[in-house]
């Protein structure tokens, strides 16, 4: 084999060889290692050569012999570079830019504090009406917001026992409303509110038991409030009168409200 067979390697690696020779040095390279080795280090020359632009390879031929036209070109390619290199940097800041406020939306749904709203202003309070000054009887039943009973007022006080009450009577259709304060009961005991009508004839219209420490007492200062109703029209009323009933039922009177 030639010498010049072994030359070939750099013009077959570029493709410009005609087809007789690289068919030629083809044949060659079977059984030639050294070509072999020396084609295989060429490959990564040869495809960077391919990205040659073959205009600016006859450009610079062109500058070996007009010095003017060198320096021509080395500004342009200068240029070229400082435009492309400006191109980078904006393209750059556009991805910043971009990738900031996507993370600054995706910090508003992801983060641990929710996004702040928009806080309602204090609003004027509506002026209400001033509390009544008229002074009240405080064991009068119906303080407190609640309406007065009605009725006539009745009291009195049993010198035996010491119980004390105030009975409201109201004229009503289905016949007479009663309201009852107790105080100074003692306890414990079970009583009873009895109607007695003018005709010697008697009806209960209620029942209840008194605590340990009883009602208007030292031991309990709040007074017993209770209400009943009976069928007997007022004007047949005699009296109305609170009992003790024993274990046994036996009843005594504790307090009596008459001369109705």
């Amino acid at each position: 084999m030639s010498r010049a067979d072994h030359m070939d390697v750099a013009a077959y690696a570029l493709g410009v060889l005609d087809p007789q020779d690289m068919e030629r040095f083809e044949e060659h390279l079977a059984t030639c290692w050294a070509c072999a080795a020396e084609l295989e280090t060429m490959v990564p020359v040869v495809g960077m050569l391919s990205g040659i632009d073959g205009e600016a390879m006859a450009a610079l031929e062109q500058t070996h012999t007009d010095p003017a036209l060198l320096d021509r070109t080395l500004v342009a390619v200068r240029r070229d570079r400082r435009r492309t290199r400006v191109r980078q940097l904006l393209a750059t800041a556009a991805a910043v830019v971009v990738f900031g406020g996507l993370s600054g939306v995706a910090a508003g749904f992801l983060g641990d504090d929710p996004p702040s709203t928009p806080q309602a202003g204090p609003t004027q309070s509506v002026p209400t009406a001033a509390p009544s000054s008229e002074p009240t009887d405080p064991n009068r039943p119906g303080v407190g917001g609640e309406k007065d009973i009605e009725g006539d007022e009745h009291n009195a006080t049993d010198p035996g026992t010491g119980v004390t009450t105030t009975m409201w009577l109201a004229k009503k259709e289905y016949g007479t409303q009663i309201a009852v304060q107790l105080s100074r009961l003692p306890g414990p005991r079970t009583c009873r509110l009895v109607v007695v009508r003018r005709n010697a004839t008697s009806e209960v219209v209620g029942t209840w038991s008194v605590p340990g420490g009883g009602y208007g007492t030292n031991q309990n200062p709040l007074a017993l409030e209770l209400s009943a109703s009976t069928s007997a029209p007022l004007a047949d009323i005699e009296k109305v009168q609170v009992q003790s009933v024993d274990v046994n039922g036996v009843a005594s009177p504790l307090v009596t409200v008459s001369d109705l």
